[in-house]
């Protein structure tokens, strides 16, 4: 193999890989309020990049027929996503809507450490959509190369979700004096809420 098809196949990876985070969904929207609010952005965007690491790596060596063969995997994500995603809605909303949640936000205070590594879990690994487009997808799409190159693509993948969830975090931090107003909070949370009960609905209709 030569350093251009090794090149081309990390700059394959790294295009395909965006492809499929840069999207409006339950992650990112939490990785933006997190990075919003100036909390906890280092280990929860570590999370997010360390999750779609271990996932690509697993869709390239070949996973995602084990994801096909069972199914059953797939639709308990679903459905337990789909639970997950309605709460968390319900709680946006309340923020949105809550005087009390929304003082809480204004006054800098936030979810525990914990919470929210565990929270940005639950949205990263209850997500189905998330085994089809790394296990499957990607790991079909990583079948049709040389096996010499295709951890050459799934390193640019990688690099893809470190670049993405980092540049997502760090990036939404400089936002932070335009919501300094309630109005501005409520707007998010709204939008925030907006998002995850459409995607629970899109999670159960399948």
């Amino acid at each position: 193999m030569t350093s251009s098809s090794a090149a081309l196949a990390a700059l394959s990876g790294l295009g395909f890989g965006l492809s499929l985070i840069v999207a409006i969904g339950a992650q990112n929207a939490f990785v933006l309020r997190q990075g919003v609010r100036g909390r906890h952005i280092l280990p929860v965007v570590a999370v997010c990049a360390l999750s779609d690491v271990v996932l690509i790596a697993a869709g390239v060596a070949g996973f995602g027929t084990v994801v096909e063969s069972f199914p059953v995997v797939v639709t308990i994500a679903r459905w337990a996503g789909a639970a997950f995603l309605v709460c968390y809605a319900l709680f946006a909303a309340r923020r949105a809507f809550g005087s009390s949640a929304l003082q809480a936000d204004l006054s800098g205070a936030s979810a525990a450490l914990g919470a929210s590594v565990l929270t940005c879990l639950a949205l990263t690994w209850l997500n189905p959509h998330v085994y089809l487009d790394t296990l499957v997808l990607f790991g079909s799409f990583a079948s049709t190369w040389a096996p010499s190159e295709r951890w050459f693509l799934a390193a640019g993948a990688m690099l893809a979700s470190v670049l993405w969830f980092f540049g997502l975090g760090y990036g939404a931090s400089r936002l932070g004096p335009l919501f300094a107003k309630p109005l501005a909070w409520r707007i998010l949370d709204s939008l925030i809420a907006v998002v995850m009960l459409t995607l629970a609905i899109g999670l159960v209709l399948g």
